[in-house]
């Protein structure tokens, strides 16, 4: 069980190493790989909006065209009733049909006012979408500038990345699944991409909190898996302090002066 153990930590140990020289060239990146993610994704929203502006400008056209047909029936219906007004037999008739032609001149005006509207909110749209397209123009330069960027650099480590890509999965076979599955989930929570730290100078190498002595025997017997309290990562050795013996200061002998 002991050398079971042993072997596990050894394991983790090795794919820890690999995993950190790989954090270390993705660091070098930066921010840029986030930074495009995100200006790609500000790209496509922009175009969205692009497809929202055009569908209120066919839905504002299609008000226009509806208004415009409502005033040309109102102004039928006007027509009609000044010459049905002509023909009255009395004052009843006339005023009925007054009302008619005052209530459909009103809507004329309502529609033509409506129509009006949204020949502006057109034109408002329009701006917008100028505006727009200007902005995911500007977006697309600083997009290209930083693909570039980040392109250099990947070229730079891109053999020695896909090396190390192939020692992790070599190394990650032989980290049974349920330990794989935890170390992954540990590494993915610690900013520095450590889970697996040894301990030095009686503190955990992964945040420094301070290891017990009865702890630090436990975690060189390696009968078992040993995470820290404070940050939860797994704790594989203990590295022993090497004391120095100071030089003995040479003490100066006494002269004697005779007299």
């Amino acid at each position: 069980m002991e050398n079971n153990t042993k072997k596990k930590l050894e394991n983790l140990l090795k794919l820890q190493e690999i995993d950190s020289k790989i954090f270390e060239i993705k660091k070098v990146r930066g921010a840029l790989p986030d930074e495009v993610q995100d200006l790609e994704d500000e790209i496509v929203g922009y175009n969205k909006r692009l497809d929202k502006f055009n569908e209120e400008i066919e839905t504002s056209n299609n008000d226009i065209d509806d208004y415009k047909l409502k005033v040309s029936d109102s102004k039928k219906l006007i027509k009609k009733y000044k010459e049905q007004q002509m023909n009255v037999r009395n004052n009843r008739e006339y005023d009925a049909i007054s009302k008619e032609i005052e209530s459909q001149e009103l809507d004329s005006k309502i529609f033509a006012k409506k129509s009006e509207e949204k020949v502006l909110k057109i034109d408002e749209i329009k701006e917008s979408i100028k505006n727009t397209k200007k902005t995911i123009k500007e977006r697309n330069e600083i997009l290209k500038s930083k693909k570039e960027d980040l392109e250099s650099l990947s070229n730079e480590s891109k053999e020695v990345e896909k090396k190390l890509e192939n020692q992790k999965l070599k190394a990650s076979k032989k980290v049974e699944d349920t330990l794989l599955l935890s170390y992954e989930k540990l590494v993915k929570r610690q900013r520095n991409g450590l889970a697996v730290v040894k301990v030095s100078r009686n503190a955990c190498g992964g945040c420094f909190n301070v290891v017990p002595p009865q702890r630090q025997a436990e975690i060189k017997e390696k009968k078992k898996i040993i995470l820290c309290e404070y940050c939860g990562r797994i704790l594989a050795d203990v590295i022993d302090e090497v004391v120095e013996e100071k030089p003995k200061k040479r003490t100066k002998r006494k002269t004697t002066v005779k007299k």
